[in-house]
C-alpha cells in the first residue's frame, strides 16, 4: 500500500530560531515543513509549490507579512496562519481584511499552534455529507460546498476560507439569528472569548465582497447585541419563470 503523501507546510519567518522551533514541534505530528526567512522568498515559494497552509510572520524587513498576503491572495486561498506581536490588535485586524484564516500571538503555545493549524486546514478540506445540500440558493446567491464556490448574480464571488465559512453558515440558517459564538465555534473551531472582534472584521469584509450596506443590508443583518442573520432575498419580478 502506497504511503500517504504528509501535508506540506510552509513558514515564513526572519526569526530564524523560532522558525526552526516551529519545525521541529510539527515535523512530529506528520508534516513536511518548508522554511523561508524573507517576505520575496516566501511569496515566491508559497505561489511556486502547493502548500497545505502557510505560517506567515507579520513583521518583517523590506517586504512584511501584509504584503506578502496580499500579493498572496491575488492568485491563492492556502489557509494562511499569521504571526503576531502580543497584543497587536491592529495587525490583526488588518491581516483578517486582507485574507488571513487566523492568527496567533508570538507567545503561543505550540498546542495551539497545532490547534489552530488544524482547524484552519480543516475547513478547506470538509465535504457535505450526504444528506447535505450540493447547492445552497438565496436569490441571486448561489454556494456549492462541493467546488467551494460563491456566485453573486452570475459573477463568482473571490471569498477566503472563512469567509466561505461564514456565508455557508448563515445561508444554511438564512432568517434566523446566527450568534457571533455559535458563528466563531462552527467556522474556527476556537473557544470564544467576548472581547473577541475577529467575526466582525470577517464579516465587513464578507458585505463588502457581497456590495451589501450594514445600515440598509440587502443579505447581512446585524443584530445588536446578539449575532447576524442572512435575510431572504427577493429574486427581481418575474425572475425565473
Amino acid at each position: 500500500m502506497e504511503t500517504p503523501a504528509k501535508p506540506r507546510l510552509l513558514i515564513v519567518d526572519d526569526d530564524r530560531k523560532l522558525a526552526g522551533l516551529i519545525r521541529d514541534y510539527l515535523t512530529p505530528m506528520g508534516y513536511d515543513i518548508e522554511l523561508r526567512h524573507n517576505g520575496p522568498d516566501g511569496l515566491a515559494e508559497a505561489l511556486a509549490s502547493s502548500y497545505e497552509a502557510v505560517i506567515l510572520d507579520v513583521m518583517m524587513p523590506g517586504m512584511d507579512g501584509f504584503a506578502v498576503l496580499r500579493e498572496l491572495r491575488k492568485k491563492s486561498d492556502v489557509p494562511v496562519l499569521m504571526l503576531t506581536a502580543l497584543g497587536d490588535e491592529a495587525d490583526r485586524i488588518v491581516g483578517l481584511e486582507i485574507g488571513a484564516d487566523d492568527y496567533l500571538p508570538k507567545t503561543f503555545s505550540s498546542r495551539e499552534l497545532l490547534a489552530r493549524l488544524r482547524a484552519v486546514t480543516r475547513r478547506t478540506r470538509l465535504r457535505p455529507s450526504d444528506e447535505a445540500l450540493k447547492e445552497i440558493v438565496a436569490g441571486p446567491l448561489r454556494l456549492c460546498e462541493d467546488t467551494h464556490t460563491a456566485v453573486l448574480d452570475d459573477q463568482p464571488l473571490d471569498l477566503t476560507t472563512l469567509e466561505f465559512a461564514i456565508l455557508a453558515s448563515l445561508l444554511k440558517s438564512r432568517g434566523r439569528v446566527k450568534s457571533r459564538e455559535r458563528l466563531i465555534e462552527e467556522v474556527s473551531e476556537r473557544r470564544f472569548d467576548v472581547f473577541d472582534r475577529s467575526i466582525d472584521v470577517h464579516v465587513s469584509s464578507l458585505r463588502r465582497k457581497l456590495g451589501d450596506d450594514a445600515k440598509n443590508p440587502r443579505f447581512i443583518r446585524t443584530i445588536r447585541g446578539v449575532g447576524y442573520s442572512l435575510r431572504e432575498p427577493e429574486n427581481p419580478k418575474g425572475a425565473g419563470q
